[in-house]
Parts: structure tokens; C-alpha cells; sequence
């Protein structure tokens, strides 16, 4: 049987990883279970990993992929600690070109009912990756399916009346959702929980 949970767990002591990596394998082994050779893996990341590595005359920090985002240890603005999420390209593509390729068999269905449907998929879409620096993804995603609209519709056109991009505009207009940050950053949530809980 394989089971497919991932998780990532974090320390502050490189020790303390060695240590419950080595507890988690044999207490698997003792039920007939192994962890996944090729995706676990210690890796130096958080807060301190580009200073120490740079100190040691190494590159960047690593990064791991993990629910549909790659993380990378990042700073912000004022040069402080940012745990970047960006959506992972390989799955990125695979989504447009599921959104491609249902355009064209959505092609001579009525114009209302496919742009109500990709709005619900950008929306989505939205949701779950509108998240603090990941905003360029989602605007090459919504970009690429107002692109793959476009291309759909003209298809379709009577030679002599092409579907200009304005036409397009006039038609998703109020429709079709633009890129936004759907979620807070960490901390951010993080504190909205506290005063959550606080205020029950």
C-alpha cells in the first residue's frame, strides 16, 4: 500500500532534525512503511539560512514544493524575512493547457455560459494562489485564459466580423475577475486568529 500524506515539519536545530529523522524511519519500518527516498530530504531554510549559508560559502537557500507552491526563504521590502509561495511552474502550465483545451470544447457552446465558466476556474484559481508574492503567476494564468478566450472566440467568427480584443473586453467586462491578493500574509493571519479566538 502507498500513502501519499506529505508534510513538512520545521526546527530550529539542524540536530534536532537528524534526531526525529532518524525516530520517524524506524518507527515506520517497524509497521512496513518507508518514507519516500526521493522527496525526503533535510533541507536549510527560515529566517537565518541565506546569511549562515552565505557565511559558509554556500548558494541560496533551498527551496521545497508543498501544496501546489514552491517555498523559498525570501525577504520583503524593508529586508526583513518573507517565506515566498509561488505557484510551481510545471503545474501552472499543466492548468492552462486544461483550460485550453476545454475552451475548444466549449467553442460552439453559447458565449455566456463559457465565460461564466471560466470565470468560476480564474476565480478559483484566484483563491487558492492570490497569495502574498505569487502575484505575478496569477496574472500570467489570468492573462493566458482571457488569451485562450480570445483565440476560442475568433475561432468561431464569421471571417468577415473578427472578434477585435476590444470586442472581448466589452464581452468578460464585470465578468471575469482581475488578479488579486486573496489572502494575508502569515503574520497577518496569524494575528487576526488571536483576536478571533480572543474575541469569543
Amino acid at each position: 500500500m502507498r500513502y501519499a500524506d506529505d508534510f513538512v515539519i520545521g526546527f530550529q536545530y539542524y540536530e534536532e532534525a537528524v534526531k526525529f529523522l532518524s525516530a520517524l524511519r524506524d518507527r515506520l519500518t517497524k509497521h512496513g512503511l518507508a518514507l519516500h527516498p526521493k522527496k525526503t530530504r533535510l533541507i536549510e531554510f527560515g529566517r537565518y539560512a541565506r546569511e549562515n549559508r552565505r557565511r559558509r560559502g554556500k548558494g541560496k537557500p533551498e527551496t521545497f514544493d508543498f501544496l501546489g507552491f514552491t517555498h523559498m526563504s525570501a525577504k520583503d521590502k524593508k529586508g526583513n524575512f518573507f517565506l515566498r509561495r509561488k505557484t510551481i511552474k510545471k503545474r501552472l502550465k499543466r492548468k492552462i493547457s486544461e483550460v485550453k483545451q476545454e475552451l475548444k470544447e466549449r467553442m460552439h457552446r453559447k458565449v455566456e455560459e463559457t465565460v461564466t465558466w471560466l470565470a468560476s476556474v480564474i476565480t478559483g484559481y484566484i483563491n487558492y494562489h492570490g497569495v502574498p508574492g505569487n502575484m505575478d503567476s496569477a496574472r500570467a494564468f489570468h492573462q493566458e485564459c482571457e488569451r485562450e478566450l480570445y483565440r476560442t472566440l475568433r475561432r468561431r467568427s464569421n471571417k468577415a466580423r473578427r472578434l477585435t480584443w476590444k470586442d472581448l473586453r466589452e464581452i468578460v467586462k464585470g465578468k471575469i475577475p482581475k488578479p488579486r491578493l486573496a489572502q494575508p500574509f502569515p503574520d497577518e493571519r496569524f494575528w487576526r486568529q488571536r483576536l478571533e479566538v480572543g474575541a469569543l
